[in-house]
């Protein structure tokens, strides 16, 4: 500490600010002491050595300071550590996604008068099947969810096309599913422990991880992974059948399985610390003790009774206040066997026509006793392929990408906060618990409603057309979405509604232009300008758009007419619901009702008709 007289200068930061400094102090306060400050003295040696331990210690508290933020972090494993603490979890690689159309034939059986597919000669494709892409990059694209080709529903459709015919009779079909694949390689590793440990880690090395497959311990027990080890409920899957759920079976094609949560104890949890590593870390408990069950009572919560242990600092779980297993257990006498996937980065997005090699080791049929030659001929049948050249591959996340993710998603930390973020949330439903194909979000127009948001959802049925979701398929979007929605909204499922509409138009061709070519050409632009993936809930129609949409068709001269109408009746196949399309056209906008509602061309082929007329 220096003494009070002395005038100290706290704004040095570098060697010359140091050395000026000392030079300065000695001089004042050490005037007749030392008078030699010539570069060789003795005395400079000193001071300039003085002014180098100054400098560098000044440059490391600045270097340790600017660590701590995120915006100016530069070592690779602080950033990290930054990341997951704003919630973010960074990637070191991205997979690259192609839609796979999968291909079986199967045999004809007699069904009545007519040919059927026999089914009993359906193949099923076990998860993680990996298929081989063919030129010059070879890269494995594997398919994460099973194919079952004897079921056909409206979020799964199996497509049924005459394959071989002999002496007019079918003999042989053609069944076509589709399935996304995603790029990556399925690694495996294990880890041994002995006693137990709390929050024990293990670290997987290697270029391009993507993320744990599954891990399974040497007793058979699925440990599972979850986002922080205090979660102990994961999204688990149900068959929607008879058995599992009675009252919801009947709406298996809507909702082919039931989501629900499972409260597990073998849980882990995942962070990088680096590009090339990726550490796991699991719970504290023993899966040995006995756990204590407790039933909260100011004796075991609180403030506790005199002369017994305070309680305020222990860690309960208020599900089911079981303190061992608070955040898991731990891993103890046991090998865990991890499987994970690695790949992707900008060269998995392979092309088109490439996805062929399929590694059917992991097909089989789904029935037994069926015949030698058949069965083997229908199994050499399996191919495969991508229509589409495959994308999103990338490489991992750069420092750049690093922070200014971190910073987005530090203020959601995944929750739905605003009403886009419930429409993103109810629009992202894994497949497997059905498909919300529509949605719409809003506060209720009813003053006296007990909600803070309305849902409005639709759903597709087998042929793409708009219905109302199922019950099974409301309450697996409700139990997804309570896993994100603020402690304080209230959200109410609805159905939406659903407004068919017919168009009719006239027009008059240019001179010299074949008349049926023009038309058809108007219907095709029509049929796809009312194709449903193009319209959302509450969504006007504006008839300039489909004027100007007709007048850019070659070889239109004038548009002379369009006339919209209402088609409704479910004895004629549409919906229930009649809407006054002339009572809500205002300035040649035709507005849809106030309840949440669609407007649909259910019938594109023959609700939309046109025609070429003269002057």
């Amino acid at each position: 500490m220096a003494k009070k007289d002395r005038n100290i200068s706290y704004l040095n930061k570098d060697f010359n600010d140091f050395r000026s400094a000392l030079i300065n102090y000695s001089k004042t306060y050490f005037p007749k002491t030392y008078t030699d400050f010539s570069p060789a003295s003795p005395g400079m040696m000193f001071i300039e050595q003085a002014s180098y331990i100054g400098d560098v210690m000044s440059f490391y508290l600045d270097n340790q300071l600017q660590e701590n933020f995120l915006q100016y972090a530069r070592q690779t494993n602080n950033l990290y550590d930054l990341a997951y603490m704003y919630g973010y979890k960074p990637k070191a690689t991205s997979l690259s996604t192609a839609n796979v159309e999968l291909f079986q034939l199967v045999p004809a059986k007699n069904f009545s008068t007519s040919s059927v597919p026999d089914y009993d000669y359906s193949l099923i494709f076990d998860e993680n099947t990996t298929i081989k892409s063919t030129g010059t990059t070879t890269v494995n694209f594997t398919i994460q969810d099973s194919v079952d080709f004897s079921v056909s529903s409206s979020t799964d459709p199996t497509e049924v096309s005459v394959a071989q015919i002999e002496n007019n009779i079918p003999t042989y079909f053609l069944l076509k599913k589709t399935r996304p694949a995603i790029s990556g390689d399925i690694k495996t590793t294990t880890f041994s422990f002995g006693a137990h440990t709390e929050f024990p880690t293990v670290e997987i090395q290697g270029q391009n991880i993507a993320r744990i497959l599954d891990i399974k311990d040497s007793d058979g027990n699925t440990w599972y992974e979850v986002d922080y080890l205090g979660q102990d409920a994961v999204f688990n899957s149900v068959k929607n059948t008879n058995t599992n759920d009675p009252r919801n079976s009947e709406e298996g094609q809507d909702a082919p399985y039931i989501l629900q949560l499972k409260q597990v104890q073998r849980r882990f949890a995942t962070r990088f610390l680096d590009n090339q590593t990726l550490q796991l870390q699991f719970g504290s408990g023993n899966a040995n003790d006995n756990d204590e069950e407790l039933i909260p009572n100011p004796d075991n919560v609180g403030l506790g009774i005199p002369y017994g242990k305070d309680k305020l600092t222990t860690a309960y779980s208020p599900t089911n206040f079981i303190f061992t297993n608070t955040y898991g257990i731990a891993p103890s006498n046991t090998t865990l066997t991890v499987r994970y996937i690695t790949g992707g980065g900008v060269s998995s997005n392979i092309d088109a026509n490439t996805l062929t090699n399929v590694n059917t080791s992991t097909v089989s049929f789904l029935n037994s006793n069926l015949n030698a030659s058949t069965s083997q001929y229908v199994f050499n049948s399996i191919s495969t392929n991508n229509p589409a050249a495959a994308n999103g591959g990338a490489s991992g996340d750069s420092i750049k990408e690093i922070r200014e993710n971190s910073i987005s998603n530090f203020s959601t930390q995944l929750r739905a906060v605003t009403a886009d973020d419930y429409l993103v949330r109810t629009l992202s439903l894994p497949s497997q618990f059905g498909n919300i194909s529509k949605a719409f979000v809003q506060q209720p127009n009813n003053e006296n409603s007990t909600s803070t948001l309305e849902i409005y959802t639709l759903s597709y049925d087998l042929n793409k057309k708009l219905r109302t979701p199922s019950t099974a398929l409301k309450q697996n979007l409700k139990t997804y979405l309570n896993q994100y929605k603020m402690i304080g909204d209230s959200i109410t499922i609805k159905d939406g509604y659903v407004i068919n509409i017919a168009l009719d138009f006239e027009i008059i061709t240019l001179p010299d232009y074949n008349n049926n070519q023009v038309l058809r050409a108007c219907l095709e632009a029509l049929i796809d300008f009312f194709n449903v993936d193009n319209w959302q809930i509450n969504q006007p129609i504006i008839l300039r758009d489909i004027n100007v949409l007709l007048d850019e068709v070659t070889g239109v001269q004038t548009v002379k007419r369009v006339t919209i109408t209402n088609k409704s009746g479910e004895t004629n196949g549409y919906s229930r619901y009649a809407y006054d399309i002339e009572g809500g056209t205002q300035n040649g906008v035709i507005y849809p009702s106030i309840d949440p509602s669609i407007f649909e061309v259910k019938y594109p082929n023959t609700d939309i008709t046109g025609r070429v007329v003269t002057f």
